[in-house]
């Protein structure tokens, strides 16, 4: 059994997981080009999804299996996964913690001036009269209330915050004090002081948010994208915040990534800028191989009980 990944863990970590399987022959490289000709006879493949193409996936000889290191499956070939019959998994769900301990940051941080306070300290200006907020009593719409947003909700209802999630059928999730389906947005919008999304790239999320959305929102609102970029059209969301419709808005994800040099969004003063790194910690790996750990003693005993199968029309 040939197991050839296009990730290159800590030595530490690969060790671990060759010793649990002494039956599998892993060969790591960084990147699959690196790999080279030893993809093509790989019976299970191991990557972050972002390095596969339909011509890789047709020219396999031996592909059974992908593991998918990320949540995220923007630019898996699922067409060509499908037609070859190659179970896909991922490792949705190891992504909470991180992502919602940098949601509350950021909320805390918003609410606490944060970036106010740190440009007064450059300049050594003592000023007491900065308007300080708190969480407690505010409304949070979580965007996507599945296993990340039902742990953002969490802390926010430890913070003593009202939390309204929003899924695709409105039926009851982990963390919400009411949940609605995503066509009644527009009917909670306008009670949300942060409104955070944490939606995936699919063809029924991408640019869900129009216009109509962000003008039935307070303009005190304070909107944090940290799912995907392509959830609204840049140009809507420039519109938005050259207006003012909302008070700001704390980018994790873009369209194009990285963001361009010369990006309006970078020195936008309602604008704050991060690198797509709300799910990244030292942990990221080692829980991931967990998962994988798992669906490899269940590849080799039964075949039935794998975490995270995607399913390859949705492509989630």
């Amino acid at each position: 059994m040939k197991i050839v990944s296009s990730i290159l863990p800590p030595e530490a970590l690969r060790e671990e997981v060759q010793k649990g399987f002494p039956q599998a022959e892993f060969l790591f490289y960084k990147g699959i080009e690196t790999a080279g000709e030893s993809f093509y006879d790989a019976e299970i493949f191991i990557t972050y999804g972002e390095d596969l193409t339909e011509e890789h996936i047709h020219k396999s000889k031996k592909l059974k299996w992908i593991m998918v290191m990320s949540a995220g499956m923007d630019e898996m070939p699922f067409k060509a996964c499908k037609e070859k019959g190659i179970l896909v998994t991922n490792a949705r769900g190891i992504h909470k913690i991180p992502m919602a301990e940098f949601a509350l940051g950021t909320m805390l941080g918003h609410v606490k001036q944060m970036a106010a306070l740190a440009r007064n300290e450059r300049d050594e200006v003592w000023d007491r009269k900065l308007p300080m907020e708190e969480l407690r009593g505010k409304t949070l719409l979580v965007l996507g209330i599945g296993a990340i947003g039902g742990e953002i909700a969490r802390l926010a209802k430890c913070f003593g915050m009202n939390v309204a999630g929003v899924n695709r059928s409105g039926k009851d999730a982990a963390g919400g004090d009411r949940i609605y389906s995503i066509s009644q947005l527009s009917e909670i919008l306008p009670k949300a002081d942060f409104f955070v999304s944490v939606l995936p790239s699919t063809v029924e999320t991408r640019f869900l948010l129009k216009k109509e959305h962000f003008a039935a929102m307070k303009d005190s609102a304070v909107f944090i994208n940290i799912g995907r970029g392509d959830l609204v059209e840049e140009e809507v969301l420039l519109s938005v915040l050259k207006t003012d419709q909302i008070s700001h808005a704390y980018l994790d994800v873009f369209a194009n990534e990285p963001l361009p040099k010369a990006h309006p969004f970078w020195k936008m003063e309602n604008v704050t800028v991060t690198p797509h790194l709300s799910s990244i910690t030292k942990n990221y790996l080692p829980r991931s191989f967990e998962i994988f750990k798992h669906n490899l003693h269940t590849y080799i005993k039964n075949n039935k009980d794998y975490i995270n199968v995607i399913d390859l029309e949705r492509g989630y």
